[in-house]
């Protein structure tokens, strides 16, 4: 694929959209960046707060620690936290500069502050509307579809930002990515320029690396890599499964470093890159050919997800477990028609495991996730295939890949409604 492509150039478009930095689970900081350019806007600390967020929103900010707050959970931790501390410009990684000071101001703020939480009326999964009262005004933001997309700024009765809906339903700018599938992925992370996505790859190399050992070194969560690491034989296959299990249990349980995320999600940046790492370093290839076998998945788990959507009562780490898997098939000499058979095997295995919110057993799914992907590569590259017709299984991957996208989209929406009842107590 050469560069002056419009597909090579949409590829690189779409990397540049989805590999940012984020300190902590992605909807609570959604939240604290939202209640930060709400305060900026005010001008002032608000006197009352109150955030009305979809049912996605609320599963996956229950149970997850907010960094930086001191091992602060909730929505109304992260809305403070956003409110005394959060700098607006720097988005996903808005609470990344807090102090002691700052934290002990988040503590008190939230003592001798109402921050009231509503769900969001209608029915948009990804949904938070802040209302900040203080110094005698109101403002008024929305952020819809993705984590850093405000569509609504009001202060004072006067509308200052008015994003809109498209016809098509949409707020997001994101590039559209049905462009997107198996053949050319592949073939855009093998003809690349490296020197085009160097800086974007790279940087997750590195920090989703970093707080994957982080997990392996310290307490965090539920220590599901350490448990794997102890309990079994530290094959290439337990320890590619064991580092992305500890960079979530990190991530989820508060730890302070960042990660580059993909699809909108830490745990699925880091589902998509750290197997991939560690098979690459265990197989001794060049640092080029790594930084093209973590493209593939990135793109790849996109590919994957966007037929599902941001939010849903699907896993996203199933999605970016197969692509991780078939990047390891990748880095084994696998060529196309392996790569879709490892890609189809692991999405018969494991589609259908259910989101119930950001928590630590995230990263026992993304274990069982990225067992899969394997699961599906090792069966590729013996020539066993799941047959097209059984199940999900379409004619084909990308028939698959829309069957599973149909399923997580459509299919789930009520097992979504009931998880959040369930999770919620209503």
């Amino acid at each position: 694929m050469l560069p002056t492509d419009i597909r090579y150039q949409n590829y690189i478009q779409v990397l540049r959209e989805e590999l940012v930095p984020a300190m902590g689970c992605t909807e609570p900081i959604a939240i604290a960046y939202g209640a930060a350019k709400a305060r900026e806007v005010l001008g002032c600390l608000p006197e009352t707060v109150l955030v009305e967020a979809s049912g996605n929103i609320i599963k996956n900010v229950k149970s997850v620690v907010v960094p930086n707050t001191g091992g602060l959970h909730g929505i109304e931790a992260a809305a403070a936290a956003g409110i005394v501390a959060g700098v607006a410009d720097k988005k996903l990684e808005v609470i990344a500069q807090v102090t002691d000071q700052d934290k002990k101001a988040i503590r008190d703020y939230l003592g001798n502050h109402e921050i009231k939480v509503l769900p969001a009326q209608g029915d948009i999964i990804f949904d938070i509307i802040l209302t900040l009262q203080g110094g005698g005004s109101t403002v008024k933001l929305r952020i819809m579809d993705f984590h850093t997309n405000i569509v609504y700024i009001e202060k004072d009765g006067k509308v200052l930002l008015d994003a809109g809906r498209a016809s098509s339903g949409s707020t997001t700018p994101l590039t559209d990515r049905a462009f997107m599938n198996l053949r050319d992925i592949l073939e855009f992370a093998e003809t690349m320029n490296v020197d085009d996505v160097r800086e974007m790859v790279e940087r997750q190399i590195q920090y989703n690396y970093a707080i994957a050992e982080a997990g392996i070194k310290e307490n965090w969560g539920a220590n599901v890599g350490s448990v794997l690491l102890d309990d079994d034989d530290q094959s290439i296959k337990v320890r590619a499964r064991a580092m992305a299990a500890a960079g979530s249990d990190a991530r989820m349980s508060g730890c302070e470093l960042p990660v580059i995320i993909v699809s909108g999600s830490g745990n699925q940046g880091i589902t998509a890159s750290v197997p991939v790492i560690t098979y690459a370093k265990a197989l001794g290839v060049d640092h080029d050919t790594m930084v093209r076998a973590v493209t593939f998945s990135d793109l790849l788990t996109i590919h994957l997800k966007t037929g599902i959507g941001r939010l849903s009562a699907y896993c996203g780490v199933a999605s970016a477990g197969s692509a991780a898997g078939a990047a390891i098939c990748w880095l084994q000499g696998g060529d196309y028609e392996v790569i879709s058979h490892c890609l189809i095997n692991s999405l018969a295995t494991i589609s259908g495991m259910v989101c119930d919110g950001a928590k630590p057993s995230c990263a026992s799914k993304i274990a069982t996730a990225v067992e899969s992907g394997i699961l599906g590569c090792q069966m590729a590259r013996k020539g066993q295939f799941l047959r097209d017709g059984d199940g999900l299984i379409g004619d084909g991957v990308e028939n698959t890949i829309r069957n599973i996208g149909r399923l997580g989209h459509d299919g789930m929406k009520e097992t979504d409604k009931e998880i959040i009842r369930i999770m919620t107590g209503t």
